[in-house]
């Protein structure tokens, strides 16, 4: 069959998130054929390339959210010197009855958005609505949403695109009137027109999907299945190929997509209105995602839990563990070491959610208890001068706590705590870091799937981690959790480790058994495989023209067995120029491949 594979932000390029479950996905299922449909998050991504693309990926169409809609390919944007003087702009100027339109499906989407409780959990305003029930206001913002959402896609399909009007003084006074409309939540009600503004802004650039010229029998319509890699703006195409054609959607999220952006949020230089209009936008997208696809599968039971509370039906959802490579850790996991006894190891990137502060503070009770104990905290700062920053606070803590030490007069003095990165002399790999402590800790407060700690289990080591996002799934009765922000807790339970050898082994050999059987490669492909054919047997068929008579019934031997065979003599009709581009994808014959990346801008290849 033919997946039409969304990403936002991800592969095929060479850097983003899922880039290397997508490259396993693709590689592993090569019975299937993939048309990607990728959007890219900056010039800096688009300038690294793509990853090298497997023979089954037939066509690749890119697309930024990072420019303004007039410079990006593969918009319905006329292009050209004669195009924009004759336009007038980079759009096509809507007439009357295209502004009617426009500012009937904006208000209804304004309106929804914001509704008091559409994602931030907000109370209603003061207003003659303001005594209807929670659940009659969030039904009829939700039926709201839907109508301005895809009135606005139809619209951008037939009369070429929305970024004009997004950013026109008619989108920001419908704002405007609906957060003074009775009803809106208080913070909504605040809204400047710099928020306004601002958070137009962000509609356009999120909104950008809505004007890709993807909606055709060339594109998305030619599929036989759309899988969106995330919620948000990836998934908007699946949402109107559906609609445009039937094409079933399946939604995979690892992390809720809403939870991130809750977590982006609250870091950004933006005023209240406007993360509450924003956070109520993506609240009301992640609704309508969650029902309009047939399966949605969450990467652990954290991120379930949150596509519940955004209305996902559970008969729905499906939960598939993020499948990771095991062979590099094999070595190690077999060669039955439980590692030193006297070396706490953390692998990770340092950042201030990892919570290295409270792991030291942890550190300093161990060495009152075990004085030879040590810490090799191993892993690179995270992008940005925030992780720089918070790695040199991190070192000038460890020098206060643990002065150097020397074991006599005439020895050099040495820190109990190393801060090391992969690559060294003394870690040149991921597994010789995991090799370097008995007991692996994580003390993060905030996380989603930890990868670092089932590259810990695979490895065959004991380990303590603190009780936040899918740790306990994924831990399962393996290691030991303990609650966040407790270096006490953390303290005794490293203590426990280092002092029995024997309970770090029989942990170790149990936590790689289970990491075995739940979290590779393998069983994340049988999943996803099982999926694709339960989807596309529920799918309605697709008939072609010259197989159907003029009642829409079946010709009797219109399609050849041969049809069904993989191979070049597949193709029906008279010949080569009768094939039909609707036929089933296992029934076409092999497609050329995209052989490198268009430049900035995105578009075919």
């Amino acid at each position: 069959m033919r997946i039409g594979l969304l990403t936002d932000g991800g592969y095929p390029y060479a850097t983003g998130e899922s880039r290397l479950w997508c490259d396993r996905l693709v590689r592993g299922l090569a019975q299937h054929e993939f048309d990607l449909f990728a959007l890219s998050r900056s010039a800096e991504q688009e300038a690294q390339g793509w990853v090298e693309l497997p023979m089954q990926v037939g066509r690749v169409r890119t697309a930024p959210l990072w420019t303004a809609d007039e410079d990006v390919l593969g918009t319905r944007a006329p292009k050209g010197l004669l195009a924009r003087m004759v336009t007038g702009g980079g759009t096509r100027s809507y007439g009357r009855r295209e502004r009617r339109r426009f500012a009937e499906h904006f208000a209804a989407l304004a309106a929804s958005v914001c509704a008091a409780g559409a994602g931030s959990g907000e109370d209603a305003g003061s207003g003659e609505d303001a005594g209807e029930s929670g659940e009659g206001r969030t039904s009829a913002a939700d039926a709201q949403f839907t109508d301005g959402l895809y009135g606005l896609a139809e619209l951008a399909r037939e009369h070429g695109g929305l970024a004009a009007a997004l950013r026109s003084e008619t989108a920001v006074r419908l704002l405007e009137a609906a957060c003074r409309a009775p009803g809106t939540g208080r913070t909504v009600q605040t809204a400047a027109v710099p928020d306004l503004l601002a958070f137009a802004r962000e509609l356009d650039r999120v909104l950008r999907p809505l004007s890709l010229d993807w909606y055709d029998e060339e594109g998305l319509g030619a599929v036989d299945l759309c899988h969106a890699t995330s919620g948000g703006p990836a998934a908007l195409p699946g949402l109107l190929a559906k609609r445009f054609f039937g094409v079933p959607l399946l939604v995979t999220e690892h992390g809720a997509q809403l939870r991130a952006h809750y977590l982006a949020a609250t870091g950004a230089p933006r005023n209240a209105p406007v993360r509450a209009l924003l956070a109520n936008f993506h609240g009301r997208l992640a609704t309508e995602v969650y029902r309009q696809a047939a399966i949605v599968t969450p990467g652990n039971t954290h991120a379930r839990r949150w596509q519940e509370r955004c209305g996902a039906e559970r008969g729905k959802l499906r939960t598939v563990h993020p499948g990771m490579e095991s062979g590099r850790f094999t070595a190690l996991g077999e060669s039955g070491d439980s590692g030193p006894d006297d070396t706490l190891v953390w692998v990770g990137r340092i950042e201030p959610a990892k919570d290295l502060i409270a792991l030291l503070h942890a550190f300093a009770e161990v060495r009152k208890a075990e004085p030879d104990a040590r810490l090799r905290i191993i892993g690179a700062p995270a992008p940005g001068p925030e992780g720089a920053t918070y790695l040199a606070h991190c070192q000038a803590l460890a020098a206060q706590l643990f002065p150097d030490e020397a074991t006599d007069a005439h020895a050099v003095g040495d820190n109990p705590v190393s801060f090391e990165e992969i690559g060294g002399a003394e870690v040149a790999d991921l597994p010789d870091a995991y090799a370097a402590g008995g007991v692996v800790v994580l003390s993060s407060v905030v996380e989603g799937f930890p990868v670092g700690l089932v590259e810990a289990m695979f490895c065959g080591r004991a380990t303590v981690s603190t009780d936040v996002g899918a740790v306990v799934e994924v831990i399962g009765g393996t290691g030991l959790v303990v609650p966040p922000r407790n270096p006490r807790a953390l303290a005794d339970a490293c203590l426990a480790l280092l002092r029995d050898p024997e309970r770090r082994a029989r942990l170790g050999a149990a936590a790689r058994a289970r990491a075995l059987e739940l979290f590779t490669v393998e069983q994340n492909l049988a999943a996803f495989r099982g999926i694709y054919l339960e989807l596309i047997s529920h799918a309605p068929a697709r008939r072609e023209a010259e197989a159907v008579d003029a009642d829409g019934e079946p010709r009797p031997f219109a399609t050849p067995p041969e049809a069904h065979v993989l191979g070049p003599w597949t193709a029906s009709g008279p010949g080569p120029a009768a094939t039909a581009d609707r036929r089933p994808s296992w029934a076409a014959g092999p497609r050329a491949v995209c052989a490198g990346a268009r430049g900035a801008g995105g578009g075919d290849a």
